[in-house]
């Protein structure tokens, strides 16, 4: 086997590493929220991360790139930071406090439907053929998954809460995108800004609504973990294996999480899937990842 060929396998490996610990992510959070305010854990996770990066800032090549960003390019970092931490993530963790981890990660793969709606729209993306039959596929498993359409204590309001992350979320993508595409500011840059508004902007709102909160030993760990590993490691890891992998092949990659995640949660929170689920899991998983893949017309 060629060096070229185990390269890649690494980079597949490592990528499939970056899912398994994002979707590990949706059951620590289930288990914090049991004692920490949602948009409380929310900031404090993000403010933490944000933390993560201050030594990469500290170079003379990034500090100097901030000092030249230009009064629109911070109204645009700012807004991002809103739109995807503190709107996206919060809606998340508040989504976790309200239905099982397998709901909320059904929900969140509505997003690259609607990404793709607001390109058409906003950034004259038109989505192909095998992405508007992904379209299709994707509300099909969620109908089934769903189907007969009844919810129980607070599933109504979760739903509704996620709709809006998922929306958040979307226009969050696409500004991000936009930002990105000017390649004009690098990458490290736009995640320490973005992630410190947003992740600062939660963390005082969940204060402000909840208080501050007692946050025991476990709880920290859970914290540090979600903040160090999760997000600063795995996003970072992440963008290198971005290099070596097609979009084709992230895409799927991506897809795997909405498995591995009803797997953890049956395993570790006890959230038992259907079979009806299970196949419309399925559906839904698949027409989300034609969703992603390339081939969108300019």
């Amino acid at each position: 086997m060629s060096a070229k060929r185990l390269h890649h396998i690494f980079a597949v490996l490592q990528a499939l590493l970056v899912t398994f610990l994002w979707s590990t992510s949706f059951i620590i959070i289930k288990w914090g929220l049991a004692d920490i305010p949602p948009l409380t854990f929310a900031g404090l996770r993000y403010f933490l991360a944000f933390l993560c990066f201050l030594p990469f800032i500290l170079k003379k090549k990034y500090a100097d790139e901030i000092k030249g960003l230009s009064p629109h390019q911070w109204y645009k970092l700012i807004l991002l930071g809103f739109v995807f931490y503190t709107l996206t993530q919060g809606t998340q963790f508040v989504g976790l406090s309200l239905l099982p981890a397998v709901s909320v990660s059904l929900m969140l793969n509505f997003t690259p439907l609607v990404v793709a709606i607001m390109g058409i729209l906003f950034i004259n993306e038109t989505p192909g053929r095998l992405q508007w039959i992904g379209a299709v596929m994707f509300i099909l498993g969620i109908m089934f998954y769903f189907f007969p359409i009844s919810f129980e204590g607070n599933q109504g309001l979760g739903l509704l809460v996620m709709a809006f992350g998922v929306l958040a979320n979307s226009g969050a993508g696409i500004l991000g995108r936009e930002i990105n595409r000017q390649r004009n500011i690098s990458p490290v840059v736009i995640t320490f800004i973005s992630m410190g508004v947003g992740s600062i902007i939660l963390l005082l709102t969940g204060v402000m609504y909840s208080g501050v909160p007692v946050i025991s030993t476990q709880n920290w760990i859970y914290l540090i973990w979600l903040a160090v590993v999760n997000t600063a490691f795995a996003f970072t890891l992440w963008n290198h294996t971005l290099r070596s992998i097609s979009a084709m092949e992230s895409s799927i990659i991506n897809g795997t999480m909405l498995i591995q995640i009803a797997f953890l949660a049956w395993f570790f929170l006890d959230e038992q899937i259907t079979t009806q689920e299970g196949i419309g899991m399925g559906i839904a998983a698949l027409g989300a990842t034609l969703v992603q893949l390339k081939g969108r017309k300019p």
